[in-house]
């Protein structure tokens, strides 16, 4: 039987061991609820948390911003859009979201728009007439501004696509809300870990993120509060945690986790960035020299990794190909052993083809037709070169059925 290869880092990335070994004495002997400040116990845990805490404001240029911590970014992406959009002293009704983010944005927004908000979604950057390829999924900073006026509450949007991987230059578009006195909301699930992140840089007012992007454990991540002005209604009620703003009891275990697998992260970045840049060709050049007419879907990029990373068009890791002819699902069955998807893992039930993709402008049946792949810390050469060879194989079977 052939060994597993997991290529599905967007979904979820292992844990990092140096973050299990971190994790451990919190999950074995310093067990007490922070919550509980009577006791010796308690005081420690709550230390430990404030001092993980402001470890992590610190990696991600948030010093003087809040933290929040939540079960994980769906979580944080509710509390910032249902938090801003129905406080009771909110009085502009009109909320901006990007066409092809997440899910968990989407929701929130048609949510919203049921309980009488006025929803727009943000149009992408169209290629010129000429150009017969799809677009890449950058969003068009005139059309937003163009929906930009002093009734939008807030603007969500995110920094680095879980399909196509495509990176959006956030400062301009953060300028761009301010000025009319919008709250910009960034979903950095993808980015944070994977490529060098700063909030006061980017400028956005609420951020949100998960642990398990960026090899910390599932179940913990964040809200970042950036601007002091902000009035969040809470999402969860209850014990009057984190100053009313989510209550229930804190994951010591998994802040700390979070906490260490950022700080790796970080640490290593470049080193792990051009590494994980050099994997994704490898398997790009191996696919497209051996399958006539596979296309890339997003941005493209350049053979050498870029030496400034703030150039990155494209998250490092990412790769969404689609196959000529067969169907991407199918494509995924003939392999069972190789982890890729086809889509959002948010969405994988669904029968419909990912709105990312129909959202650049591919047919259902080119959406359907292609394959993601996301390489991280723990590939190897081996591993892409006999991932390229088992896509190959079950590429050549498949068409042989539709010849």
């Amino acid at each position: 039987m052939a060994e597993d290869i997991y290529l599905d880092n967007h979904a979820t990335t292992a844990v990092d061991p140096r973050v299990v070994e971190a994790m451990l004495p919190t999950m074995l002997s310093e067990y007490a609820n922070a919550g509980s400040i009577t006791h010796q116990p308690g005081r420690r845990a709550a230390q430990r948390i404030q001092e993980h805490k402001e470890q992590m404001l610190y990696l991600l240029g948030a010093q003087h911003a809040e933290l929040i911590f939540t079960s994980g970014a769906t979580e944080s992406i509710n509390l910032a859009l249902f938090g801003i959009a129905l406080h009771p002293r909110q009085k502009r009704r009109t909320v901006l979201v990007g066409k092809i983010d997440h899910k968990a944005v989407l929701d929130c927004a048609r949510k919203l728009s049921k309980q009488g908000l006025n929803v727009q979604t943000i149009d992408l950057v169209k290629n010129q007439p000429a150009d017969l390829l799809p677009c890449v999924g950058i969003y068009d900073l005139e059309a937003l501004g163009e929906q930009l006026t002093d009734d939008v509450a807030i603007v969500s949007l995110i920094l680095g696509n879980n399909e196509i991987g495509s990176l959006q230059d956030m400062r301009p578009i953060a300028e761009l809300c301010h000025q009319h006195g919008a709250i910009l909301h960034l979903d950095a699930t993808q980015a944070i870990g994977k490529i060098p992140f700063d909030a006061q840089a980017v400028g956005a007012d609420l951020v949100s993120f998960s642990a398990h992007k960026f090899y910390g454990p599932k179940g913990v991540g964040g809200l970042l509060i950036c601007n002091d002005t902000i009035q969040l209604s809470p999402v969860i009620v209850g014990g009057g945690q984190q100053n009313n703003l989510r209550s229930g009891t804190l994951n010591t275990a998994g802040i700390v986790g979070m906490a260490r697998a950022l700080e790796i992260s970080v640490a290593q970045l470049d080193a792990e960035l051009p590494m994980v840049y050099s994997l994704r060709d490898r398997l790009w050049q191996k696919l497209k020299t051996r399958i006539d007419g596979l296309k890339l879907n997003g941005p493209d990029w350049k053979t050498l990794p870029p030496s400034d990373p703030t150039v990155l068009q494209r998250l490092p890791g990412n790769l969404n190909v689609r196959f000529p002819n067969v169907d991407g699902q199918s494509l995924m069955l003939k392999v069972p052993s190789l982890a890729v998807s086809s889509g959002s893992a948010c969405t994988s039930a669904e029968p419909a083809p990912s709105h990312v993709l129909i959202g650049i402008g591919l047919s259902q049946d080119q959406a359907r037709s292609s394959l993601r792949f996301g390489i991280g810390r723990f590939n190897t050469e081996t591993q892409i070169d006999q991932a390229a060879d088992r896509i190959v194989s079950a590429y050549a079977e498949l068409l042989h059925f539709v010849a």
